[in-house]
């Protein structure tokens, strides 16, 4: 007997079984979650079973680079196909890429190995048509490669897709142009070949309760950290930029600030062209020794859905209204920040204010100090616990837990937030102009 065969393994978990059994006959397969978590060795099972008796001749193989597609699908600490197949494959080359041949019940498989992760790479899958498809790490991967490599198997016989990825932020391309639409489709019952699962290292049964309970102690669990690699949930974090921003530091409720005297109310506002028009209105205490979010207009807008500068105009003075209407000396103390690019729509506010005979002046939002020295402020202001969100404002939290510096922009030496649309950075925006021009009142 082989060392091998007196190794203990660990069993599935109903979930993971059941899973396992729908991929056999489901076109999309995605197993999402935290860190050891077991999705890729499940996943891997699962592609290994449909690969069996996949009446087509070649697949493909990816991850975010070759070596880790060779490393996460085809060794994977002795779970990847090579080891599933073993004594039935052989790695070699098909037309100058790399390759696994796989001798199967129906016959000679050939799945092509590639890395996905830059824009090029998309031109080294093309020419050919893949029976199926599996891309680790998925969402780690550039887009053009993801959608090149889904749409080279809609000529397949038995057309089938195994994605496994770590969450990323909610509005990241993965989910917005791809996922989303599938789980909307399912919802409504008009996806019955979508097979979804979430996993966490509480799935992993090869992990003791001890162990666990012991490595588990290790982490806080408010931390966003804890919450996208621990709990799999999707929210940004690494290269986030409020470090110190935690739920239990920063968001409150309506009663914990209802005998606070707020000395002066700002209201910062961005426009969105084909992004989303946010008004966030700003309270400031006693000595001003608090900023607090105290409530905000959000419409997010596209090309056919934009409003006219009027329509945003009467919209947000409604809300003003409202607020005058919350606090006593709102209309005696108030100050509206709007976004200094747009003239026209400031024309705009100011006209439907004056026809409400609401006497606010509207002054350009203030930007000479530069967006870093914004964010600046609000991090400075974050880790003197004096920065409060009202817990109703989900939009401004997601934001301030998601917003990350750019990457690539970080390596040639510049401090970037990154705008690509993964999290609702406007609400940033907004809640900054109406902050900054406090800035030495706070004695920041």
């Amino acid at each position: 007997m082989t060392e091998a065969a007196l190794i203990p393994y660990a069993p599935f978990t109903a979930k993971q079984a059941d899973y396992i059994a729908a991929c056999r006959d489901s076109w999309l397969n995605v197993a999402e979650g935290g860190k050891r978590a077991g999705k890729n060795i499940i996943n891997l099972i699962a592609y290994a079973m449909c690969l069996e008796v996949h009446p087509d001749k070649l697949h493909l193989v990816a991850g975010v680079s070759l070596a880790a597609a060779k490393m996460n699908a085809i060794d994977s600490n002795g779970f990847g196909l090579q080891w599933l197949f073993a004594g039935r494959c052989r790695e070699g080359e098909y037309k100058n890429r790399d390759a696994l041949y796989i001798q199967t019940k129906t016959g000679e498989k050939v799945v092509i190995i590639a890395g996905g992760g830059k824009a090029n790479d998309a031109a080294r899958i093309k020419g050919n048509s893949y029976g199926t498809v599996y891309i680790t790490e998925v969402n780690e991967c550039h887009q053009s490669f993801v959608q090149e490599a889904i749409d080279r198997t809609v000529a397949s016989s038995k057309r089938q897709l195994f994605f496994d990825l770590n969450p990323k932020p909610p509005a990241h391309w993965f989910y917005r142009d791809f996922l989303d639409f599938q789980d909307k489709e399912k919802k409504a019952d008009r996806n019955p070949g979508y097979n979804y699962a979430h996993f966490t290292v509480f799935d992993n049964l090869s992990i003791s309760d001890e162990q666990l309970h012991m490595v588990l102690a290790t982490y806080d669990k408010d931390s966003l950290w804890y919450k996208a690699d621990i709990k799999g949930m999707r929210t940004a974090a690494t290269g986030r930029i409020y470090t110190g921003y935690t739920v239990k530091d920063v968001i409150i409720n309506r009663v914990d600030i209802q005998d606070e005297r707020f000395i002066e109310f700002s209201i910062g506002i961005d426009i969105g062209g084909t992004d989303a028009t946010v008004a966030t209105l700003t309270g400031f205490t006693a000595r001003y020794g608090k900023v607090v979010l105290l409530d905000g207009y959000y419409h997010k807008q596209g090309k056919s859905t934009g409003y006219t500068h009027d329509r945003y105009a009467e919209e947000i003075v409604d809300k003003i209204e409202e607020w005058g209407n919350t606090y006593p000396a709102f209309f005696a103390c108030a100050h509206i920040f709007a976004e200094s690019a747009d003239k026209l729509f400031r024309q705009a506010l100011l006209n439907e204010l004056q026809r409400r005979k609401i006497f606010i002046t509207v002054i350009p939002s203030y930007k000479k100090e530069g967006i870093v020295d914004r964010i600046r402020l609000t991090s400075i202001l974050i880790n003197q616990g004096r920065y409060k969100v009202v817990s109703h404002l989900k939009e401004w939290q997601e934001a301030l837990e998601n917003a990350t510096w750019d990457e690539k922009k970080r390596i040639e030496g510049e401090w970037v937030r990154t705008d690509d649309g993964s999290y609702p950075v406007d609400c940033l925006d907004s809640s900054e102009y109406s902050v900054q021009p406090f800035k030495k009142r706070l004695g920041v």
